[in-house]
Parts: C-alpha cells; sequence; structure tokens
C-alpha cells in the first residue's frame, strides 16, 4: 500500500485524478449493483426454494424468471414503436394525425375486410368465446394485426413510418432474444466443457465437491445424497455398459442393432400419425369454424371447440408422445444418461414441430387458390381477408389453451392426488404417490409457449404482454405445486448443466421460430385489406421502397453492402477469422491437455517423495 501511494505522487495531477476517478466510479457501479440485486425480481422466493431444494429446481425457477424480463422487454418494444403511435396518431393526440394510403394497382375484391366486431346487444357468452378465441370484439383491438391500418403518422411536424416501424421492431425483438440466449448460454457452455472434460475429474467433483450446501431442509440432504449415490451409480453403470458393448459379438449387435431401427420406425409412425391429426385438425376448424352462430348456446359451444381443435390436438400429441418415446427408449439398451438426452431430444422434437405442422397446414389454406379473383390478390381473399389477425388469433388460442391446461393439471389433478396420498392408507394410492416435479418436463413447457410467443408477436403485437402474464401466474403456479402438492424428481439436474440444456432448447426455439416468420415476411403476398403492409406486395417489399426515399450516396452504400462483391470478400474474412479462432481454441486445449499431464506428472513425483521420506523414517 505504501509503495502504491508512493507511486501515485509521482503521477501528474491528470493522471492522479483519473485514477481516482477511476475507483470512485468502480466503488459506486459496485454499490449499485449490490442495491440492485435487492430489487430483483422473487429473489427471496427464489433463494428460499433453492435452500430447501437444491440448486437444480431453483434453476428452472430462474429460467422462468429470465422468460418474464425477456417478454416484458419485447412487450415494451413493441408497444413502444408499433402500439403507441397507432392510438396517439389515432386519437390525434399532441395535435397528430395519421394517412392512410389506399393499395394502388389491387382488386377491389381484395380489400373487403368486415371483421366480426361484437355489434348491438349481446350474451356474456359471447364475450368470453371471444375472449377465448381472439375473435369479435378482440379481433378489432390492438392486439391482432389487422387494427394497425396506418401507412404513417405526423406527431407535430415529425412523420412517423408505421410500416417501417413494425417491421424494424420484429427484427429487433428476434435480435435481442438471440443476442441474450446467447449471452447467457456461454457461462453454461463453459462449465460443461469443464464438468465434461475428464471422467477422473467427474468423479473427484461428485466425490469431494459434490454436495450442495445451500440445502436446509432435511428431506432435500436426503433427497441429494441419494442423488450423488446415483450419479457414481450410473457412472460405473455406464463404464460397465461400455465393457459390454465392446464384449457383444456379431448377433448381438445385429440383434440390437435391428430393434434400435424398429423402435424408431415406431417413433416416426408416431410422429407422422400427430402431424397428420395436426394437420387434419387444422384444416377441419378453418373449413368449419369461419361462420360465427351467436343466437344458440349449443351451437356457438361447438363452434368455440371447432375453433380450438388445432390446440387440443396439439396438447393431446405433446402430451402422448413423450409418454410412448419414454416406455420405447427402454428397450433400445442404451446408457442412463443417453437415454435421458434422447427422449428429451425427441419430446423437443415433437412438441415444436407440432406448431411447424400447424402454421403449414394454415399456410397451405391461405395460400390455396382455384380462381382468377384469388389468384389476383395472391392469397384466400375470401377464407382470409386477413390472414395475418388469423394467424394471430391461432397463437392466441394456443397460448391461452397452454395456461388453462397448465392451471386444470395443479388444481383437477395435483391438489387431488396430494389430498389421496395424504388421507388415503390404499396400497394402489400410496404405491402411486405423488408426482414428481419434473424439471425438464416443465422447461420444454415453458419454451413450447415461448415459441408461440416469438412466431405470434408479428401477428399479435401486444401477445408478449400476455406471455408475461401468463409466466408471471405460473411461478406462483409451480412455486405451490412444488412445496405442496409435487416431489423433488429423484434424479435432479446439476445447476450448471440445466441452465445450458434449457438455454440451448429456447435456442432451438428461437430458431424455429425464424422460419415461419422469414416466410411470412418475406414469400406470403401481406393482405390488401388490413395491416400497415397492404400497399406492399411482401411485408419485406417496404424495406428497398424506404431505401429509394434516402439520398443518392446513402443508396449507392446500401446497394454495395448488399451486392455479390461485399458479400464474397466478408464472408472470405469471416471464414478466415472463424478458422483462427477455431486453430486458437484447439492451441489453447493442447495446452490444457500439457498442463492436465504436467499436474498428474507432479502429483507421481510427490507420491514418490513421499514413499522415500517414509522408507527414511523407518
Amino acid at each position: 500500500r505504501d509503495s502504491q501511494q508512493a507511486d501515485i505522487k509521482h503521477l501528474s495531477g491528470w493522471k492522479q485524478w483519473r485514477r481516482t476517478s477511476s475507483k470512485s466510479l468502480k466503488k459506486v457501479l459496485s454499490e449499485v449493483k449490490e442495491l440492485s440485486s435487492y430489487l430483483e425480481l422473487w429473489r427471496h422466493d427464489i433463494h428460499s426454494i433453492e435452500g430447501k431444494f437444491g440448486t437444480g429446481i431453483q434453476s428452472y425457477f430462474s429460467f422462468l424468471r429470465f422468460l418474464v424480463l425477456l417478454n416484458f422487454i419485447i412487450f415494451i418494444l413493441m408497444f413502444s414503436f408499433v402500439t403507441l403511435p397507432s392510438v396517439i396518431a389515432k386519437y390525434g393526440v399532441f395535435n397528430s394525425s395519421f394517412a392512410k394510403i389506399p393499395p394502388k394497382n389491387i382488386e377491389p375484391h381484395c380489400t373487403v375486410y368486415e371483421p366480426s366486431g361484437t355489434k348491438g346487444l349481446t350474451y356474456f357468452y359471447t364475450y368470453l368465446k371471444d375472449l377465448l378465441s381472439g375473435t369479435g370484439f378482440l379481433e378489432v383491438t390492438s392486439l391482432f394485426y389487422g387494427y394497425y391500418t396506418i401507412d404513417a403518422a405526423w406527431i407535430s411536424i415529425l412523420r412517423y413510418n408505421l410500416p417501417l416501424a413494425y417491421l424494424l421492431a420484429t427484427f429487433a425483438y428476434l435480435a435481442l432474444s438471440l443476442i441474450w440466449i446467447i449471452k447467457r448460454s456461454v457461462g453454461g457452455f463453459k462449465q460443461n466443457l469443464v464438468h465434461d472434460e475428464d471422467p477422473f475429474q467427474s468423479y473427484c467433483n461428485k466425490v469431494f465437491a459434490g454436495w450442495d450446501f445451500c440445502i436446509t431442509d432435511p428431506s432435500a440432504a436426503r433427497l441429494k445424497h441419494r442423488s450423488l449415490q446415483y450419479e457414481l451409480q450410473t457412472n460405473l453403470e455406464e463404464e460397465r455398459l461400455k465393457q459390454k458393448i465392446a464384449d457383444r459379438t456379431t448377433k448381438e449387435k445385429l440383434r440390437i442393432y435391428s430393434l434400435r431401427i424398429f423402435i424408431n420406425i415406431i417413433v416416426l409412425a408416431v410422429l407422422s400419425g400427430c402431424f397428420y391429426s395436426i394437420y387434419r385438425a387444422t384444416v377441419f376448424s378453418q373449413e368449419n369454424s369461419s361462420v360465427s352462430i351467436r343466437y344458440d348456446i349449443r351451437r356457438d359451444s361447438a363452434n368455440l371447440v371447432v375453433q380450438y381443435l388445432p390446440s387440443i390436438v396439439i396438447t393431446m400429441a405433446n402430451f402422448l408422445a413423450p409418454q410412448i418415446f419414454s416406455f420405447l427408449s427402454r428397450f433400445e439398451d442404451y446408457s442412463a444418461a443417453f437415454e435421458i438426452r434422447l427422449t428429451l431430444l425427441r419430446c423437443v422434437f415433437v412438441r415444436l414441430a407440432n406448431i411447424g405442422v400447424l402454421l403449414v397446414s394454415l399456410w397451405s389454406q391461405i395460400s390455396y387458390c382455384d380462381t382468377d379473383k384469388c389468384k389476383a390478390c395472391g392469397y384466400n381473399y375470401e377464407l382470409y381477408p386477413c390472414w395475418e389477425s388469423e394467424v394471430g388469433q391461432e397463437m392466441y388460442k394456443l397460448m391461452i389453451f397452454d395456461f388453462i391446461i397448465i392451471l386444470a393439471v395443479t388444481l383437477f389433478v395435483d391438489f387431488p392426488r396430494k389430498l389421496l396420498v395424504t388421507h388415503c392408507s390404499c396400497k394402489p394410492v400410496q404405491w402411486c404417490g405423488l408426482q414428481e416435479f419434473g424439471i425438464s418436463d416443465n422447461v420444454l413447457e415453458i419454451i413450447y409457449g415461448q415459441t408461440i410467443c416469438w412466431i405470434g408477436t408479428f401477428f399479435s403485437p401486444l401477445l408478449p404482454a400476455i406471455a408475461t402474464v401468463k409466466y408471471f401466474i405460473i411461478f406462483y403456479i409451480k412455486k405451490i405445486s412444488l412445496i405442496h402438492t409435487r416431489k423433488p424428481a429423484a434424479r435432479p439436474f446439476r445447476a450448471s448443466s440445466s441452465n445450458f440444456f434449457f438455454l440451448v432448447v429456447l435456442l432451438f426455439g428461437l430458431i424455429l421460430a425464424f422460419v415461419p416468420l422469414g416466410v411470412s415476411i418475406a414469400h406470403i403476398p401481406s393482405s390488401k385489406a388490413c395491416g400497415p403492409f397492404r400497399s406492399f406486395n411482401t411485408s419485406w417489399a417496404v424495406i428497398p421502397v424506404t431505401i429509394l426515399e434516402f439520398p443518392k450516396g446513402l443508396q449507392q452504400v446500401l446497394y454495395g453492402i448488399a451486392s455479390e462483391a461485399f458479400a464474397v470478400p466478408f464472408f472470405m474474412v469471416i471464414c478466415l477469422v472463424m478458422f483462427y479462432f477455431i486453430a486458437l481454441a484447439g492451441a489453447h486445449k493442447r495446452v490444457v491437455e500439457q498442463l492436465r499431464e504436467q499436474l498428474v506428472m507432479e502429483g507421481r513425483d510427490k507420491m514418490f517423495l513421499i514413499t522415500k521420506i517414509t522408507e527414511a523414517q523407518r
């Protein structure tokens, strides 16, 4: 410390001020960070869950908090740049005004759109039906794409280009989600590399550093003890299985490979059945629920069931397919860890692919044209005059139905089961016991809902607000379910591997969302009767039109960036940078291996010296 003060005396006044200011700024930032930690959402609840059930289950609730914050920020983004300017312009706030430019060179029949808004005296069940399906009075609100029909808004003397803002806000929330997920997954990826690098190191970590000192509950402590015991047994079992695989004869290999091929054929058949059922349900729903009957409760209820038919079929597929996959995986003779990962991979695929099949089914109906009038519009204008709002309603129904199912399972399955186990001493009831709180199943459940949100936000800009409220309520539902109606899983994940796994699956969901959004924006013709892009052939067409309004010099720069003359050298530079980092990573890996070998040699030297000292003492 004295030497540091002596060095400071020799510095100039400017450098001394910079050093003092830097230290003061670091101290202030540290205090602000410490203060902000107390303002963190659900801080006390998550710490309490961590103390009672360990870091594995805590990682699920932390992940749920991350999705709440992500959806809230997406909602703020879409509301600020899309919904708020539209509302301000339509109601003339701040002396604002708006302009609607009629589409040019468009057939008149393509511009006809009469929303099924509630008119006159209606019954309560009609409002309830509209609330559940997104039709009626909700269809004409700012919740859906069809509400945003203005082309430009003037706030004072400033012109606001709503179509461009709508498209850029979509790109912004997708880019924000991608960057945030990658940033959070880097830490988990590093920890996974450390855990999976060396089997011997894995044994040492379990024996000497495997205990979770955050656990204070005795039952959770016993569970953690059994978990460590299970992990050690699993590692030994995997070593035994590797030896068994090495000792297999040709006949045994032929038998097991034939069985695996047969099981995978069954898996493909189950997936095909799920996809075909979703396709047929979607087609049936779209063809039979286009006309709403409002004067008969029975028919109206049947119409509501028809509208929800794709959501019901998808939910049944999401429930039945994982049960079948889990049963079949027992006969494939894989290791326990690989069996779990394979089952989870199949479950992820079926959940996310079901959404893709639903969208493909909708697009096949939207793009189906068999008359010249329909071909002039580019889409099925009779059944889908505003097809973006229709897609938004499907995503809205999926999200609402998913929330209803989560709530219903907790109220009508978990709680009665808890009461039976507590107050009934029958052997079958006690044998069934409480339902386990499966971390992976719950994570796949909310990632499925988040993928729906990402896809639906373009067609329903306020859908992130619904997702935020939904996940906020789900947090308390799952917390109550964990504490009162369920028990922790017998084979919990480590927090590090859990967080990384959650984020990787979430990244798959985001990549899946890129595909339908890209097709909807760049390929399918936009509706000519509603929405901000009715004057453009596709939603992407607003970008070239906006560029034409720029100065000539800036246009040339942008066209140059988009040309092959820039793209090819840029791609080559990116490849060179990527190869450099790959080579650098390989070099670092070799250094790590050399250091590990050096540590092993030093350990042997120490053991040799200890042996010699012991012999000399004798």
